[in-house]
């Protein structure tokens, strides 16, 4: 009897990932092969190294995959890969190997919005049909706030106008002199700061609509660190760490609660890289319950770019009944989620 599996493939940046879930959602194995140290002596990813890699790493992991959860490709019964938005060399190599393997299979395809990946990912394995709610995803390309309506509904009330949040927590990691990458270096520095320290400006805070703007706040960071010279000791960078940090979750924090409260929703969700930020997620929440809402958060593992989220966009798609996509369908770096 078929257990309806997905074989999934996410090189939307540097992460090489292959999963395969169930019918059920439920997620049998995913593999991540990261490429930060290879990015790591540039500050940043380097497009051509990370596709190149992609290429060296993709055919093993799918193997190594396979392997860990017993399967042949032959046990597969359907396949999917991220279409965008990425970077367009890394995206290339995973939508033509997915595309090769379905067409190699007979088995449909489905091109997978990376950024429906995260939305849907705080719900793995609790089924195909998650609930309808409103969803804060925050990572290094976007910060929006998204009504979700049901699979493939989804309407969106605001987003960044410039930086997006892990964006500016990893240009001012960079700034600060932090190991790549920058965001995760700043929330660890921040634990042992003073988060009153220095004041920050809370850009868009009370802007009255959805909207968010990172760019001002890591322009104030960098006045802030030429007024301090150098060097700068241990415990004054561990306090821009904490002040910057919370400049940033309680704008995420504040507005995520006033469109929970407009949408009448009882479930919020935050998803994306900075979803695994403690602080974020304490805030969060204390928030949540403060008011009575459903706070649900992504596993550690399906927090950073992960296949076993784009799996499990392809199973909720396929059991909502929408058709698998054309083997035409092209990548496309600037995709929208809606």
């Amino acid at each position: 009897m078929s257990r309806g599996l997905v074989l999934a493939i996410e090189t939307s940046c540097d992460e090489t990932a292959v999963a395969v879930a169930d019918s059920h959602g439920d997620v049998v194995v995913s593999k991540v092969a990261s490429q930060i140290e290879l990015h790591s002596p540039y500050g940043g990813v380097v497009p051509e190294l990370a596709s190149r890699n992609h290429s060296l790493n993709l055919r093993p992991l799918v193997e190594e995959t396979l392997r860990a959860s017993k399967l042949c490709l032959s046990d597969v019964d359907a396949v999917a890969a991220t279409s965008g938005p990425g970077l367009a060399s890394s995206l290339l190599v995973g939508d033509t190997t997915a595309k090769a393997i379905a067409l190699g299979l007979g088995r449909p395809f489905y091109s997978i919005n990376h950024m429906e990946g995260h939305l849907l990912s705080p719900f793995i394995g609790e089924g195909t049909a998650p609930p309808a709610h409103v969803a804060l995803v925050v990572s290094g390309g976007h910060t929006m706030l998204v009504s979700v309506r049901g699979v493939a509904d989804y309407h969106i009330l605001g987003s960044t106008k410039d930086d997006a949040a892990g964006e500016a927590f990893d240009k001012v990691g960079k700034m600060l002199g932090l190991p790549y990458p920058g965001g995760p270096e700043v929330s660890c520095r921040a634990e042992n700061g003073d988060p009153d320290a220095y004041e920050f400006p809370r850009s868009m805070l009370d802007s009255g609509d959805y909207k968010f703007s990172f760019s001002g706040l890591k322009t104030s960071a960098l006045y802030l660190l030429q007024k301090l010279g150098e060097p700068i000791a241990d415990e004054i960078l561990n306090d821009v760490c904490a002040s910057f940090q919370e400049a940033i979750v309680d704008v995420l924090v504040a507005k995520l609660a006033r469109a929970v409260q407009k949408e009448g929703a009882t479930v919020a969700a935050i998803s994306g890289g900075v979803s695994c930020n403690p602080r974020l997620c304490d805030r969060a929440k204390e928030e949540a319950e403060r008011h009575g809402i459903e706070l649900r958060l992504p596993v550690l593992s399906h927090s950073t770019d992960n296949a076993a989220m784009i799996a499990y966009a392809a199973v909720c798609r396929r059991a909502a009944g929408i058709p698998a996509s054309s083997f035409n369908s092209d990548i496309d770096p600037n995709l929208k989620l809606a």
